[in-house]
């Protein structure tokens, strides 16, 4: 079975709790959870397959713990490798910066082409988002404030449309 290595950071525990979810819906691949605070930065070289997930904080910043750790992403060689990300935000409190720390992970990532799971904007209501490219969010957008009861449904049908794109 492939594996996938799952890296998140969290602060309160909700990216955790949405990244162990995550973890459950897979049923052809083996996934192995990472909080970046903990983890040492060469441990993505070693996956095929990523997945790489944040909140947003204040105006629409990364999840602390990825701010101290998105320079190990520079020094690995994504040639070979299938990227999805997911992102946390609240389009309520935040519309003009909803789910911006996904954005800016995205843009961090050295090597855009390998990135899978883009997922539609359709059902959110913001005014601005890092995270839309072309009218897509570049990867799973959840607002745990404002829709948890869209979560799981959400987390199923991405990670399907992934069992077929991290091939």
């Amino acid at each position: 079975m492939k594996t996938i290595g799952l890296f998140y950071g969290s602060t309160y525990g909700m990216t955790e709790t949405v990244a162990q979810k995550i973890k459950s819906a897979f049923t052809n691949f083996q996934v192995d959870l990472y909080n970046v605070k903990d983890t040492p930065r060469e441990t993505p070289g070693k996956y095929d397959y990523l997945i790489f997930g944040t909140s947003a904080w204040g105006i629409g910043e990364m999840q602390d713990d990825w701010e101290r750790w998105i320079y190990a992403l520079e020094n690995i060689d994504f040639s070979k490798k299938k990227v999805a990300l997911f992102g946390l935000g609240d389009q309520v409190m935040y519309p003009e910066s909803f789910v911006d720390g996904l954005g800016t992970l995205y843009c961090r990532l050295p090597d855009k082409s390998v990135v899978v799971g883009e997922w539609p904007v359709e059902g959110y209501k913001y005014y601005f988002s890092l995270a839309d490219k072309d009218g897509k969010f570049v990867g799973l957008v959840l607002d745990e404030n404002n829709q948890p009861d869209k979560t799981d449904k959400r987390i199923k049908k991405w990670v399907a449309q992934l069992e077929k794109e991290f091939v």
